[in-house]
């Protein structure tokens, strides 16, 4: 059992790592060739892809008769996804936000958080509060890639004059065939990326809860930590590919468009197949909900300031994850370190932290009031490096 296990775990960080590039140099591909930004790619494609664990994880557990691990799974993905994978890849490389993401999708993504909450206070999550949270997903996927394309459209207008100039001729229905095998291509390595990373994420599941069963802990302590980080590990390995090829756009559009996803298709379809919905634990409606809702407030004002998150700021967020992990395994196992360590969290470091985002906030928002429009030259020169 004990080699199964390691082997497993060898195996799916292989798996990961092969489908996480397989998946980035695919979906960047395809961005360029259909005209669509790799933002739009990563807050769509690439996020739901890589949260195909999340959800196949969550269907079976609840199925299964393990609602805690279901919860667990998406609320502990979400957090994992804002405070390990962007923060660890803004540690990496500084991460550019676009402006869209600030003025759209993440306040989308901290509304569905505030609405699952909303739903749960009950202490269950019934099929109609499901349906409700897909239609909001379907929606805003709708919504996303209308815009794109109609920017798109109104943009490239002299690229597509000039490919049509170029060969009237010569090349008439017959250019588009190495357009339609470059589509072709792109999206063989999408589907293989994703692959590759459901398979590496189930393997890491299932090694690293048979190791945490072993020590007999309980299904949402389990779903928080272990099968959270496990099946946020597409994304992570995506988002550090995507930054290292230059796709820094793409990796904040994985880890905003994964998190909608996981609330409005992850929980939303689980509720919707379970009998009589999922059954939310009190410990997760008193600690963990509010913490990913939290989480995904948190990540405005951060991507407010220069529009970006720098490394000081990425480091800050693995660390928080680490006092959040933290602060579960020694809950679970009721140690005395408990009461003092969440003195500290809740009357110092937590507090301390907001005022600092908030105070660097309005700075750098003053500071780019008063530059007024020497700020604009500056800001599209930034853009355009």
């Amino acid at each position: 059992m004990n080699v199964l296990v390691i082997l497993a775990l060898v195996a799916g960080f292989v798996l990961l790592v092969a489908g996480g590039e397989s998946l980035v140099r695919g979906a960047g591909s395809l961005a360029r060739t259909l005209g669509m930004s790799s933002l739009v790619v990563g807050l769509t494609v690439v996020s739901f892809t890589t949260s195909a664990p999340e959800l196949a994880v969550s269907t079976d557990a609840a199925l299964s008769g393990y609602p805690g691990l279901a919860v667990g799974n998406v609320v502990g993905s979400n957090i994992a996804n804002i405070l390990l994978v962007l923060g660890a890849s803004a540690v990496f490389a500084p991460l550019a936000v676009n402006s869209q993401v600030v003025r759209a999708d993440i306040p989308v993504m901290a509304a569905l958080s505030v609405a699952a909450l909303l739903m749960a206070l009950d202490g269950n999550l019934g099929r109609f509060e499901g349906a409700l949270l897909f239609a909001i997903l379907l929606v805003y996927v709708t919504v996303t890639v209308f815009v794109s394309r109609r920017r798109s459209a109104l943009a490239p207008v002299s690229v597509q004059v000039g490919t049509d100039s170029s060969g009237p001729g010569t090349g008439g229905p017959f250019r588009a065939t190495p357009k339609t095998k470059s589509v072709l291509r792109d999206l063989v390595l999408v589907v293989l990326g994703a692959g590759l990373l459901v398979a590496g994420a189930r393997l890491l599941v299932y090694g690293a809860s048979a190791i945490a069963t072993a020590l007999g802990v309980s299904d949402l302590l389990i779903g928080l930590t272990v099968v959270a980080i496990g099946t946020s590990l597409p994304e992570l390995v995506t988002c550090v590919v995507a930054v290292r090829r230059g796709e820094r756009d793409m990796a904040v559009g994985n880890i905003v468009g994964s998190n909608v996803f996981n609330i409005g298709a992850v929980l939303g379809i689980t509720a919707m197949v379970s009998p009589g919905g999922i059954a939310v634990a009190p410990a997760a409606l008193r600690f963990d909900l509010p913490i990913m809702v939290a989480v995904a407030l948190v990540l405005l004002p951060i991507a407010v300031t220069k529009l970006g998150v720098a490394r000081w700021e990425g480091a800050l967020l693995v660390g928080f994850y680490a006092a959040y992990i933290t602060y579960l395994v020694v809950q679970a196992t009721d140690h005395a370190f408990l009461e003092p360590f969440s003195a500290a969290m809740l009357w110092f470091v937590i507090p301390i932290t907001a005022v600092w985002l908030v105070a660097v906030m309005i700075y750098e928002l003053s500071t780019r009031r008063r530059e007024g429009k020497p700020e604009t030259a500056v800001s599209s020169g930034d853009g355009s490096s």
